[in-house]
């Protein structure tokens, strides 16, 4: 090819690179030799040239859940605005699989740097060596060890945040969805302690009645947990929800039951998903800001592929509560 466009071969191989400091005759020269041989570079040979292939791996519990799914959209949004490429993995709640993912057994990875929404404790993670085997960022479900790159919500104070605004509406029989006390996850159990405070502030008792355990954040789970609180003797007034997918499980119980929502019950969730966003009643929830926390994964991997010695950081992204007709409001 450079002898068909007469140019040196290091200029060829700085045009197919994609090196900025091309003038932009070599490059056209370049690029008319490529369509004219019908040149392709070979991903696999540049690989092994390099030991890079630029693809990131984004691995979440659940692909068709609605919030991993949007993150899915933004992280590949976010890659490929650095030239990356993304393959996306579930675990399907497997903590093996996570392990071996985190290992290093398992020997497909054929990536530069891991997105990963895990499930497993970070007394698991303590386990493990003390450097995973390709660049990691740590997503959602975990407290922040020091060892890697974090990338999260503040969950204790999302939820606080959501159970003060029920109270700032009146609401005192104040019940929530989606504990999960025979498992030690992060999310849930920071998610109830934002529950805990902010009935505390308000001077409210904290009745384990109204805690009500969800094994998945899936609808089915939502309904079914609604329905036990609706059966009290003196039901609740209110429900948070720890996801969008429990509240919405949750409105259609209140219905069920001959009540409405928000005037018998009120219900709010977390993660803003779309389908919240055109039900009837729109759904109150704390929105998380996705497009941010992609961005700032992408960003932190693509860093750490590049510097791997650096120094982890923990990463706060911004939530909101945005209050719609399942709490009484527009």
């Amino acid at each position: 090819m450079a002898r068909h466009a007469q140019v040196s071969l290091r200029t060829v191989n700085n045009v197919v690179s994609g090196y900025q400091h091309v003038s932009e005759a070599m490059r056209r020269k370049v690029h008319q030799a490529m369509e004219e041989l019908d040149y392709r570079p070979n991903p696999i040979a540049r690989t092994l040239r390099t030991g890079r292939t630029g693809v990131l791996a984004l691995v979440v519990p659940e692909i068709d859940v609605p919030y991993f799914a949007e993150l899915a959209r933004e992280v590949i949004n976010a890659a490929a605005g650095i030239g990356y490429r993304v393959i996306v993995d579930q675990t399907g709640h497997d903590h093996d699989r996570e392990r071996r993912l985190l290992t290093g057994a398992d020997r497909t990875m054929l990536f530069d740097g891991l997105l990963f929404s895990p499930l497993v404790t970070p007394a698991e993670l303590q386990e493990m060596q003390d450097s995973p085997v390709v660049p990691l960022v740590l997503l959602g479900e975990h407290d922040f060890d020091g060892r890697y790159d974090h990338v999260a919500i503040d969950n204790e104070q999302a939820a606080f945040d959501a159970v003060s605004h029920l109270v700032a509406i009146g609401r005192r029989r104040i019940a929530a969805i989606g504990v999960q006390p025979q498992e030690s996850y992060a999310t849930p159990q920071q998610r109830t302690a934002g529950f805990q405070r902010a009935l505390g502030d308000a001077g409210l008792p904290m009745e384990a009645r109204y805690l009500q355990a969800a094994p998945h954040y899936r609808r089915a789970a939502g309904y079914a947990a609604a329905q036990e609180l609706l059966a009290l003797p003196e039901p609740p007034d209110a429900i948070f929800c720890y996801a969008d997918l429990l509240a919405m499980g949750a409105v259609r119980a209140v219905f069920d039951a001959g009540l409405r929502v928000p005037d018998d019950v009120a219900v709010i969730g977390i993660d803003d998903i779309e389908e919240g966003r055109y039900s009837r009643p729109t759904l109150s929830t704390v929105s998380l800001d996705t497009p941010q926390i992609a961005l700032e994964a992408v960003r932190r991997v693509a860093s750490r592929i590049d510097e791997p010695g650096q120094p982890a950081l923990q990463i706060t992204a911004a939530h909101s509560v945005l209050v719609r007709e399942s709490t009484g409001g527009a």
